[in-house]
């Protein structure tokens, strides 16, 4: 059974999205509790009731941002290191990656960093469960470069999320362009990652 997409769903996937990205941005300014749903659709442009046409609440509305932001770390760390065949490149792959990630959403990091303890038992518990799926992953592929017990490459893999995650924050963009942040970024966290102990 094939399903067909009509204009309308489209439009209501883009104002769906809309509503995460403007309360990513606000719950990263103020922090959760400090953001109302009518303000986070006048930032859409439509009214605080008309949110509920796409959320059952601000609670369902931080849970699926959350998950969200979590699935696609795991679904796109997944997909770049499928593409590489060594684990060096492996390596650098998941870095680029996930720079590249840190420094496009920087506002959904924040709230994730200040606002997990908002989410529902549930979401909270699916997004641990993807966060260990990702750093599994970093892990896994870390110790096909060095000879680390579990727990020191869980502490490499997790200081170097630290270093990338809070960046975004303390930079300003008119001192180096995206790129060359980016760039640093890599490099800065590739020697975190395989300095000698």
């Amino acid at each position: 059974m094939t399903t067909t997409v009509t204009a309308r769903d489209r439009a209501k996937a883009e104002r769906t999205d809309a509503i995460l990205a403007a309360a990513a941005q606000l719950f990263a300014a103020r922090g959760y509790p400090g953001v109302s749903l009518e303000e986070i659709g006048a930032a859409v442009g439509i009214s605080g009731p008309a949110v509920y046409r796409h959320f059952a609440g601000k609670h369902a509305l931080l849970d699926a941002l959350l998950i969200g932001v979590s699935e696609r770390l795991v679904a796109g760390g997944e997909r770049e290191a499928s593409r590489a065949s060594d684990p060096l490149e492996r390596m650098r792959a998941l870095v680029v990656f996930h720079v590249d990630f840190a420094l496009g959403n920087a506002a959904v990091i924040r709230v994730q960093d200040r606002d997990l303890v908002h989410l529902s038992p549930e979401a909270q518990a699916e997004v641990r469960r993807l966060q260990r799926a990702y750093i599994e992953l970093w892990m896994e592929t870390l110790s096909g470069i060095r000879a680390d017990d579990r727990d020191e490459l869980r502490l490499r893999v997790q200081a170097c999320f630290g270093l990338i995650n809070s960046t975004p924050h303390s930079t300003r963009s008119a001192l180096r362009s995206r790129a060359q942040t980016a760039k640093l970024l890599t490099e800065m966290a590739l020697s975190a990652l395989l300095a000698e102990g």
